[in-house]
């Protein structure tokens, strides 16, 4: 089981000087991965809640993060498919040249149907676009020539160089109904959760993917299964029938390790996903996020 952090990023907290003490903290301590996350816009009068209401950039953040980090992989739980695919490779390329290799790119179908307005982009035939979109990454970053004339996307024959060192970015696929499940076994290098993800049913998403992997007849062993952790540390501990991630340090260490049991490769602990840190006092979210840093450590 490989353990993640995710970098404040959202409400008070998110602040340049908490994402810089995250970031060199969390790779001290042997976190694997720094994780973030793409909401562009918070329509008025939704009920999505805090967490999303004001969020910094998920690729401008890991760009500056990279240049005070070594060694730590930096994700990205998800960029939408509403960007401009070509533009996205470009960017993804050059992080992923600019960390040494340590990119990995998290690609989702998107659900809020203002994004799609404010980013000139249908909402209909989603998953269809995102297959085309994965599709057109890879030939940006791997085909000397990419020429494309797709359903969505249209790329006259050109050079988009440079290519990405070492190699190009993993990318993993969320989702949780049976076709998008199916699509990130044929289609990606992993498969991440969201947060809404029913973790009891986890092990049955695992199974399916590994299922569409056999048949597609590709290599199971490096698949990751990455799931994002709405970790919320309560000290008092939680009631019957709690969240798993949700309680003390000592239970959620037990949910870590019966997600592992479960075939799930990567946890990554986000903490802004708890009401209590998106909403409090930045000194007091990154004390208590230093605290959880400290004791969940690999």
């Amino acid at each position: 089981m490989r353990i993640g952090f995710a970098v404040p990023q959202s409400g008070p907290w998110a602040t340049p000087e908490n994402m810089r003490r995250i970031a060199t903290r969390a790779e001290e301590l042997g976190y694997h991965e720094l994780w973030t996350f793409q909401r562009l816009l918070y329509p008025v009068g939704h009920p999505m809640g805090p967490t999303y209401r004001s969020v910094h950039d998920p690729l401008v953040t890991l760009a500056h993060l990279s240049g005070l980090t070594r060694t730590i992989r930096l994700g990205v739980a998800v960029v939408n498919a509403y960007v401009q695919p070509v533009v996205l490779a470009k960017q993804l390329a050059t992080l992923q040249t600019l960390s040494g290799g340590r990119v990995s790119a998290g690609i989702g179908l998107g659900w809020v149907p203002e994004e799609f307005e404010a980013a000139g982009v249908g909402m209909e035939r989603r998953g269809r676009r995102g297959e085309e979109f994965v599709e057109l990454l890879r030939k940006a970053w791997t085909d000397d020539v990419v020429e494309h004339d797709g359903e969505f996307y249209r790329v006259p024959a050109a050079h988009i160089d440079p290519k990405p060192a070492p190699g190009p970015p993993q990318i993993l696929l969320g989702g949780t109904a049976e076709v998008a499940l199916r699509r990130a076994g044929r289609l990606a290098d992993g498969w991440i959760s969201s947060s809404r993800e029913d973790l009891s049913a986890v092990a049955g998403r695992i199974g399916l993917i590994k299922e569409t992997i056999a048949g597609a007849g590709r290599e199971a062993a490096s698949f990751r299964f990455v799931c994002r952790g709405v970790t919320q540390v309560r000290p008092d501990g939680a009631q019957d029938a709690r969240r798993p991630l949700t309680g003390t340090y000592e239970q959620i260490r037990q949910d870590v390790a019966a997600l592992a049991a479960e075939g799930v490769t990567d946890v990554f602990h986000d903490l802004n996903f708890d009401r209590e840190i998106v909403t409090a006092d930045a000194g007091e979210a990154m004390r208590r996020a230093e605290e959880a840093m400290e004791a969940l450590a690999p």
